[in-house]
């Protein structure tokens, strides 16, 4: 397996250090020696197997290495810390990469398949080898997918339809697309995949003759012309037999095209002067010429396309192409990497202006929050037909399938969108919805002071671009109104709170709030607000929790202790003892006030303690001072116990440990207020574990009041322990 590896390293690529390819081979082999696959053998046979995917791709030292490292880290017991000592940082980067991809399932809600492509897109951004990598792992997947339950399979081909597919088709990877698609149509259509094949194979013979009599006598023809060519015959790919067959609703005897002839040259001068002599033997088909190699399509690829007629008026597909543009062709970016050797800096840039289009789509989805929309915006930017535009100076553009004058000022610059007010088609006017046809010259009709987008160009407009940038301009001009909506809004919830909202922002919260949600200013959270981004109440409450939680603890338990000893002292004097408060037994018109350490309230098991000149002081039972005093003063306890009524408001703290979640205080305060709770105070704070801790404390009037705020808390979202505070 590693001579097949090295053989393919050899013939394709550049200056890779075969030393370390072996190292990866050997580690890998250790890693993986005990694992085996569906179909029973080895687990090494895959990773060697993606490896020479990449190899036969042409690229660099670290991406095969990672190839064959790329399920080390998920599957075995080795780190990235290890891989990157053992190789190098950015091998790790890449099998770490990978590894998280390797975690993207397809699953039927749009929401969580959209979360999964938003991954893949930023893995892209940051190194595009990731993405290569999981192709080829999933070529090799697909390739023994037949060892996997029937239900695996149609999950897997699915999603590959869907996502994988169409990123090889935009990378312009068409020979790793074909294979995916034909290998996906087989396990999603079986019947239709097997029916077709034997169709195609009952005519295989005649069809080949046809072809080599073809490439024959072009052969003849172009020897003579003193242009060197390597002409061969390239049979179309099963699913777009398939699809051609669907969507047109034709026959297989119907579709002449099933074999291209490809023709290849060694420049694009001969390119053009190939197709010369192509339309002087057979007659071409008006309207079926065309041009990528003066309009490259956005994939890199490059090619001469021509339909024309051939023997017995069947017609065919010839393809014109340097060796250049054919490799580009079948491997796409691989082709161009910019790690092999003699890459100049401006191929460099030239390397990432070819990627721009997925930092493109990274900056329309953040505004899609819409999974379904979202996902279709995704495909349609992979997968959908192009075409391709002039500007009145000459330079092309390419816009999806039926894009718009809208779509085409946008694309030329944002400014030029906003201020469009029209457009001219090769020198006609034409309507905002026309529908731009290849080869048009477009001319934008701007005005001199913007007006904007109108909100009807979002149904207008084909391109995620345009789309991502109207919303955007309505977002900024609403800005101001929603600022003094947004104000008004949190004065009068502040209000409804019993609160001044100015004095709320000057709390130290406000600041961190303005900080953590990269605020730069106030106007900026009124924006927010009045645009219904954030919620209000929510708002409000946290901040009044910090008023609350920062009044003067002294001055509150000041206050409590003296409500408390009132009441007592009160009862006492009007011989209420049995109704209220605590018993004392063998003692009437004694002092009683209630230890602040544990805060007993009626129900609990209390005992009572003689202070020297502040009366019977109330535990609990279970206070830890209790046990301490118990050492080594047992006298001074007396027995205790609640009057005959529950009447009467006791001072007792919870605390309350969740996750630390944007409204959870408030969510708890609400609550508190239902069981009509009166609040003392409240102090949170978060910990190193990122875990909210809310001490609580409050009045009620008995325990089992308590336990019915402790029942509700627990099923409060997030929450994770709620318990009574002992001491």
């Amino acid at each position: 397996m590693l001579d097949k590896l090295i053989s393919k390293i050899d013939k394709n690529c550049i200056n890779v250090d075969k030393e370390l390819v072996k190292k990866a081979y050997n580690l890998a082999a250790e890693a993986h020696s005990i694992q085996k696959r569906e179909s029973g053998e080895p687990y090494l046979v895959h990773p060697i197997e993606v490896a020479c995917i990449l190899a036969e791709m042409g690229m660099d030292t670290n991406t095969i290495v990672a190839g064959l490292l790329h399920d080390v880290i998920e599957d075995t017991h080795y780190s990235y810390d290890d891989i990157e000592d053992m190789f190098n940082e950015e091998v790790a980067n890449l099998v770490d990469g990978v590894t998280k991809l390797g975690k993207i399932q397809y699953k039927t809600k749009e929401e969580q398949q959209a979360d999964n492509v938003r991954k893949m897109l930023l893995a892209m951004t940051k190194d595009i080898r990731v993405i290569l990598i999981k192709l080829a792992d999933r070529l090799h997947n697909l390739r023994t997918l037949k060892f996997m339950p029937i239900e695996k399979q149609k999950q897997k081909a699915k999603e590959t339809f869907d996502i994988y597919a169409p990123l090889a088709h935009r990378l312009g990877m068409s020979k790793i697309k074909w294979e995916l698609e034909d290998l996906s149509f087989r396990y999603m259509n079986p019947n239709e995949y097997y029916d077709l094949v034997k169709q195609i194979a009952e005519k295989r013979i005649e069809r080949e003759a046809y072809t080599s009599n073809i490439i024959n006598d072009l052969q003849e023809r172009l020897l003579l012309s003193g242009i060197e060519t390597d002409i061969e015959g390239r049979p179309k790919h099963l699913y777009s037999i398939y699809r051609k067959m669907t969507n047109k609703n034709k026959s297989i005897d119907q579709i002449f095209d099933l074999t291209a002839i490809r023709i290849l040259v060694n420049n694009i001068k001969d390119c053009y002067a190939v197709l010369g002599i192509v339309h002087t033997v057979y007659k071409p088909i008006p309207g079926r010429f065309k041009d990528y190699i003066a309009m490259p399509k956005p994939n890199m690829y490059q090619s001469l396309h021509t339909t024309v007629i051939g023997p017995q008026g069947k017609t065919f597909e010839i393809q014109i192409r340097t060796f250049d543009m054919h490799k580009t062709a079948e491997y796409g970016i691989a082709a161009h990497w910019k790690y092999k050797e003699g890459q100049s800096e401006n191929n460099g840039e030239n390397f990432e202006n070819k990627l721009s289009w997925i930092r493109d789509m990274l900056e329309w989805q953040r505004e899609t929050s819409d999974a379904e929309e979202f996902m279709e915006a995704f495909k349609i930017d992979l997968f959908s037909d192009e075409v391709f535009l002039f500007t009145p100076k000459g330079v092309v553009i390419n816009l999806p399938n039926e894009a718009t004058a809208i779509d085409f000022a946008y694309r030329i610059h944002t400014d030029i969108g906003n201020r469009c007010i029209g457009a001219k088609v090769n020198g006609k006017m034409v309507p905002l919805d026309y529908h731009l046809k290849t080869g048009e010259i477009v001319e934008i009709l701007t005005s001199s002071t913007p007006k904007g987008p109108s909100i009807d160009w979002l149904n207008i407009v084909k391109s995620n671009q345009a789309k991502s940038k109207i919303r955007s301009w309505f977002k900024k001009q609403k800005r101001e109104e929603n600022i003094l909506k947004g104000k008004d809004i949190l004065e009068k919830e502040s209000k409804k709170q019993g609160y001044n909202f100015g004095e709320l922002t000057k709390t130290t919260t406000f600041q961190k709030m303005i900080k953590k949600y990269n605020f730069n200013s106030i106007d900026d959270l009124y924006a927010v607000v009045g645009s219904g981004t954030a919620l209000p109440s929510a708002i409000v409450s946290k901040l009044k929790e910090e008023i609350e939680s920062t009044k003067s603890k002294e001055e509150v338990n000041s206050e409590t202790l003296k409500k408390v000893e009132e009441k007592l002292n009160n009862n006492a004097n009007s011989n209420k003892n049995q109704n209220i408060g605590v018993t004392v037994k063998g003692l009437t018109n004694v002092m009683v006030r209630f230890a602040k350490c544990c805060n007993p309230v009626p129900g609990d098991n209390i005992i009572g303690y003689t202070t020297k000149g502040r009366g019977i002081s109330v535990h609990r039972k279970d206070c830890k001072n209790i046990y301490a005093i118990s050492d080594y003063d047992k006298s001074r306890f007396v027995e205790v116990g609640w009057g005959n009524s529950s009447k009467g408001d006791y001072i007792t703290e919870i605390q309350v440990q969740s996750d630390d979640r944007n409204g959870i205080l408030a969510d708890i305060m609400i609550i508190i207020t239902e069981l009509k709770i009166h609040l003392e105070t409240v102090n949170a704070k978060t910990n190193k574990e990122s875990i909210c801790v809310a001490n609580v404390k409050m009045k009620i009037t008995n325990v089992d009041e308590l336990k019915e705020l402790i029942k509700r808390l627990k099923g409060v979202k997030g929450v994770i322990e709620v318990y009574r505070v002992k001491n």
